[in-house]
């Protein structure tokens, strides 16, 4: 009854604003994502009575609330990378953290590649800077919403293992705005939002503090001290600092007129952002939350407890705007009129995090989290410089260093990992109880274990190959492929494109808009008008791109 109730509210909300009818709306349906980083779900939503969180609730309370989302690894730009795309970063050789400086977008003559990094692999070989080029078919999902019409804008946040290419989003620039999209357009509009990054931990120290120590409660993989209870107080008083921001655009929205008409996504990108949170390759690392606002008050209120991976997301987006995903994606639509089925697992990956490398792989099904770790000679908790910069990390490491640290608040820091680990998120939501030894529950270790290792056996899992042999086959020679120059081919006022690199795309520029920031992008013939000019280049995801051709 639910999923034909769903068919029919999407099948009449596209009726109501595609362009085919007008006389019934004028207003197409458009998208916003409200993205936050390194927050499990933590809010005052999802019952942290620590949080104050009034319009993230509101978005709840008129939305649907998804109670068990996950990301595909717990940190940034391989999870952003499985979003963008729809696809295992660990099927596609994305699954390192990170490949180099792409974090926002750059033009083509502005990226620069660091030889040396001081980064090894784990076969001990240098690992430059480098991008990830996925196959051909695989494309940036917003390059569909494009081609139908959308006007995207990214604001501002990129990092997906690969330069963001120029054909992506029309505005990805920072500071781009809903508000600058053609008239009659519909819109996909991305808000970014920085407050509760792992960094905000100590570049906010001195900001007000929202959340007293004494308010939070204390996971019990961490001692129970001052410095403890003052870094998750820090982090709630950040998560209060984003409600706020994300109230001001709530308002802006609905000044505007923009949320009767509008889809409302609000995600982070993977789960918490201290340690043994991110970079986490179970519960605590990848648990998100995940709110779904409609127009209309459709759903209003409700919890949905499917199991959903945030490389769902851009199918789900492409459903809701009636395209159907492409076949390729990993990634599921979970509503709209191409909703598939719910998943019945979860599966993360967790590899090199910066200069530490590991290889661990998990599989959720909502209650149970079972781990393989293929490196399990490594020490749980490994040393990372970023990380450390975190007070309570750095001090918990010492005071582990110092054997300090006793009972749960020691399980973290085992010297050794073992090969299997199992939590029952029922009676063990911090996982520090491995039931993987214990009969009772061997059944459960059967299933979690076949269902993970068919798993890798499908994605033909990337995470046993040396990331520098994987840079070799994305770079013959270590040397990035360039993108062919775009053909221009012209019968009268009709202008033809394309391009000899598979898998590229065009973008182009006409008149006017020749040498600025924005290019269209190419999806069939252009009619010109006499002495009209066009200026193209192409595109294809990891390589460098086509030089600009202009017509004389």
């Amino acid at each position: 009854m639910n999923q034909i109730k769903s068919f029919l509210f999407f099948g009449l909300l596209l009726i109501a604003t595609s362009s085919c009818a007008q006389k019934i709306s004028k207003k197409p349906l458009n998208v916003v994502w409200i993205s936050c980083e390194d927050m499990g779900p933590v809010l005052s939503a999802y019952d942290n009575t620590a949080v104050h969180t009034p319009n993230i609730d509101r978005l709840a309370n008129e939305g649907v609330k998804y109670t068990n989302a996950y990301a595909t690894v717990g940190v940034c730009a391989p999870s952003r990378f499985s979003i963008i795309t729809g696809m295992y970063p660990a099927r596609l050789g994305a699954h390192n953290m990170r490949t180099g400086d792409h974090n926002n977008f750059k033009w083509p003559e502005d990226i620069k590649l660091r030889k040396d990094k001081g980064v090894l692999d784990k076969s001990g070989k240098n690992v430059p800077d480098y991008e990830v080029v996925p196959p051909a078919y695989v494309k940036p999902f917003p390059e569909y919403l494009r081609a139908q019409g959308y006007y995207c804008i990214n604001d501002n946040k990129c990092d997906y293992q690969f330069n963001a290419p120029f054909t992506a989003w029309d505005d990805v620039y920072g500071g781009g705005s809903y508000k600058n999209a053609p008239e009659g357009h519909p819109f996909f509009y991305v808000k970014n939002y920085y407050t509760t990054h792992e960094s905000r931990i100590w570049l906010r120290k001195d900001k007000p503090m929202t959340v007293a120590p004494s308010a939070v409660a204390v996971p019990d993989y961490y001692a129970d001290i001052p410095i403890v209870r003052e870094g998750i107080a820090r982090k709630y008083s950040n998560i209060e600092a984003l409600d706020k921001e994300v109230g001001v655009l709530l308002d802006q929205l609905e000044a505007d007129g923009v949320m009767e008409n509008s889809v409302i996504f609000f995600w982070s990108d993977h789960g918490g952002n201290l340690l043994r949170q991110k970079r986490a390759v179970g519960d605590s690392g990848l648990h998100v939350p995940l709110i779904i606002r409609y127009p209309n008050g459709y759903r209003a209120g409700e919890t949905e407890s499917r199991m959903v991976s945030l490389m769902d997301l851009g199918p789900t987006v492409l459903s809701l705007t009636g395209q159907k995903p492409p076949k390729y994606m990993d990634g599921k639509a979970f509503a709209g009129p191409f909703e598939e089925a719910p998943r019945d697992y979860i599966f993360g990956s967790a590899d090199r995090f910066d200069e530490s490398t590991d290889m661990q792989r998990s599989v959720l099904d909502g209650r149970y989290v079972y781990i393989k770790n293929f490196m399990p000679e490594l020490p749980l908790i490994y040393r990372n410089r970023y990380r450390e910069q975190i007070p309570m990390n750095k001090h918990l490491i010492e005071l582990d260093a110092e054997g300090k640290l006793e009972g749960d608040a020691a399980y973290i820091f085992m010297k050794t990992k073992p090969q299997e680990e199992l939590y029952d998120l029922k009676n063990d939501p911090y996982e520090v109880h491995n039931l993987a030894n214990d009969p009772a529950h061997a059944e459960k270790l059967k299933e979690m274990s076949t269902q993970l290792s068919q798993w890798q056996s499908a994605i033909q899992d990337r995470g046993f190959t040396p990331e520098s042999e994987i840079i070799r086959e994305f770079w013959p020679g270590m040397i990035q492929p360039v993108t062919a120059d775009v053909k221009i081919q012209q019968q009268n006022n009709t202008i033809v494109l394309s391009c000899a690199t598979e898998g590229a795309s065009i973008g182009y520029q006409l008149s006017d808009a020749i040498g600025s920031d924005y290019w269209q992008l190419y999806t069939k013939p252009l009619l010109l008008q006499p002495q009209e000019k066009i200026s193209t280049r192409a595109i294809r995801i990891g390589y460098e791109a086509s030089n600009i051709i202009t017509t004389k």
